[in-house]
């Protein structure tokens, strides 16, 4: 099976050579734009920015095997995908995720 990327670059191994500072930093740039996209009602792009994210949490968790507990970006994935697609389940706020990303800011 042959996955089309959108991040076909960083799908090529230059994400795993970024800190994990860095791969959070540009997931919550993603999560930032459908946030923005689904309050304007626009769930196309929502969708467009989400498939992103989720692609970008996928190749953290590859660049991370080995480095760190992967249950978190299991969990991760899982919650945007349920607050994206699904029923929100996790009755996720979407401020509340976007500041689980702003931490990264300081930590760069």
């Amino acid at each position: 099976m042959t996955i089309d990327f959108q991040h076909k670059e960083l799908a090529n191994g230059r994400w795993a050579q970024m800190s994990l500072a860095e791969q959070m930093l540009n997931i919550g740039s993603e999560v930032s734009r459908a946030n923005r996209w689904k309050m304007k009602g626009n769930i196309e792009q929502c969708h467009r920015a989400a498939d992103r994210a989720l692609e970008l949490v996928s190749l953290t968790i590859d660049a991370q095997r080995g480095k760190h507990n992967l249950g978190e970006f299991t969990r991760l994935y899982e919650v945007l995908a349920d607050w994206y697609y699904g029923d929100n389940y996790y009755q996720t706020d979407p401020a509340k995720l976007q500041r689980s990303f702003d931490i990264f800011y300081h930590s760069k």
